[in-house]
């Protein structure tokens, strides 16, 4: 089955997260993906592999190197009448968080329905844990107007439970996360690789944040644990609001690393080898899930403030069967976090196997995995419309 799946990267990582994922393991479950992207420097850490080529059918740039993807530039679909007078529209069409395919390529989905073919059109959503998504998961809108006049979309949500579309895991995954969790050299070379080599009782924290994020307070906090703390900085806010803040405190005894751009496996990895991570945005929320250990999210920040309302429905729902006071000590860590309410002197225990964070996050990991993975339910939703 062939996919076209429509990104445009908005701003940060989490768009062409998302997309990368999706695209990847379709393609790694023997499907063809053309992922049309209108920015794809991300690629260059994200996806390393991905090699840019001009076809000299086309004298077009692809980009290839990950089984069964190619990556194009959107530039390259608003012009594709001139440019690709070959081109049909594949056997499924996804618009990542309702960017609109170009209308020049929505004309050849009209071609193709035309012919009694039609593309499954769909628009894959933004996460939410919020009630609407099960009741709006799988409805249809017919399009009444423009280049698509005729054709009809379909919703796909993700989400947390069922009746949803479910979260991006891939099939070998947490088999890949047990092997490394349980082999302490394996932890230790992955480590050893970015430079951090840890003593027995050393604690490993990461930190992927925006730029509201208190990283101040969280790290006055970390310096005054029992046990000495390496704190993983990527690359941007985190890392510069670590620089600051150690330069403020050359005395401490906790270790600052900023570490590099990392491709999504590798840094899927790092979380975990991780005692506790602290994340940001979509994709590597869900990461930090499947990662089973202590977390928190800073949710994307929206102007109309709605952002709070979808933070408290995810913490709703993950933390549901949670012990009361755990719930409660977490919960008012991730408002801190998210400049949602004052910021807790002290985390809850974190750093040991048997700390009722770890355990609790464990079990919330191991029930939402009961639950049918996206990339198998977004196959399953469009084989059953076709």
């Amino acid at each position: 089955m062939l996919w076209d799946v429509f990104c445009r990267v908005i701003d940060n990582f989490g768009d062409m997260g998302v997309c990368w994922r999706l695209a990847v393991d379709l393609g790694q479950r023997g499907h063809q993906v053309r992922l049309w992207v209108d920015d794809a420097q991300a690629l260059t850490w994200m996806a390393p592999q991905v090699r840019w080529q001009t076809e000299p059918h086309e004298h077009l740039a692809v980009g290839r190197g990950q089984q069964g993807v190619e990556v194009r530039h959107w530039a390259e679909a608003t012009q594709a009448l001139p440019l690709l007078p070959g081109l049909e529209a594949g056997d499924v069409v996804v618009e990542a968080f309702g960017c609109d395919p170009p209308e020049a390529f929505i004309t050849r989905m009209q071609v193709r329905a035309a012919q009694g073919n039609a593309a499954q059109w769909v628009n894959l959503e933004y996460l939410s844990a919020e009630d609407y998504v099960a009741r709006s998961h799988g409805l249809s809108s017919p399009v009444w107007s423009g280049a698509g006049n005729g054709l009809t979309k379909r919703f796909f949500y993700p989400g947390f439970t069922q009746g949803t579309g479910g979260l991006l895991r891939e099939p070998k995954l947490i088999d890949q996360r047990q092997m490394l969790s349980e082999s302490s050299s394996l932890r230790a070379a992955k480590l050893a690789a970015l430079g951090i080599h840890l003593q027995a009782t050393d604690k490993l924290v990461l930190v992927f944040c925006y730029a509201s994020a208190p990283v101040d307070d969280l790290l006055d906090r970390l310096s005054k644990q029992g046990s000495r703390v390496h704190v993983l900085l990527t690359p941007g806010h985190a890392a510069s609001m670590g620089e600051a803040w150690l330069a403020r405190h050359r005395d401490t005894l906790l270790r600052l690393h900023m570490i590099p751009a990392l491709p999504q496996d590798e840094f899927d990895a790092l979380l975990w080898c991780c005692d506790l991570n602290l994340v940001r945005g979509e994709d590597s929320a869900v990461r930090a899930l499947w990662a089973g250990r202590p977390h928190i999210w800073q949710i994307y920040e929206q102007d109309d403030g709605v952002h709070a309302q979808k933070l408290d429905a995810f913490m709703n729902k993950w933390m549901a069967a949670w012990p009361e006071a755990l719930r409660t000590d977490v919960q008012a860590w991730w408002l801190a976090w998210n400049g949602l309410g004052p910021m807790p002197e002290v985390l809850p225990q974190w750093g040991h196997p048997n700390a009722p964070w770890q355990l609790a996050s464990t079990a919330a990991s191991i029930e939402l995995r009961a639950q049918t993975d996206l990339t198998s339910q977004l196959i399953e939703f469009v084989a059953s419309s076709g």
